[in-house]
């Protein structure tokens, strides 16, 4: 199927202890880390393109601009939504929210870019011994 804009994807987590400030190492608290909310936005992108990207093909992340707004404590369900908003040859740009149980955490926007799979790793292999 072809990208399109409008696209959207949805990733979620249960806020552990494994996925902290504290244990991640972005903060000293029991809260869900930033750079792990980041992931789950950045999860639901790679999501929205399941299906949608050629035999042979992937996305990287490139870019992201955040807030983290709410704390959110452990054992609370944590889920991330991202819509495709631009597509500009290569260079896909998503918005981006996340949410717990109590309401909207975070918001943002990510942009991906599609890569032709073996090209790609035979240059990132090539920096091997440089």
């Amino acid at each position: 199927m072809p990208l399109t804009v409008g696209l959207k994807g949805y990733a979620e987590t249960v806020v552990t202890k494994s996925n902290t400030a504290a244990t991640v190492g972005s903060g000293s608290l029991d809260v869900f880390a930033t750079p792990m909310m980041a992931a789950l936005m950045e999860a639901a992108a790679v999501n929205a393109l399941e299906n949608h990207v050629e035999e042979g093909q992937s996305s990287v992340g490139t870019h992201m601009d955040l807030s983290h707004d709410s704390a959110t404590p452990i054992g609370m369900r944590a889920w991330a939504e991202a819509e495709l908003t631009a597509i500009d040859g290569r260079a896909l740009t998503f918005s981006v929210t996340a949410f717990d149980e109590a309401g909207p955490i975070g918001k943002g926007t990510h942009v991906r870019f599609l890569i032709q799979v073996e090209k790609f790793m035979a240059k990132v292999n090539g920096k091997v011994g440089k």
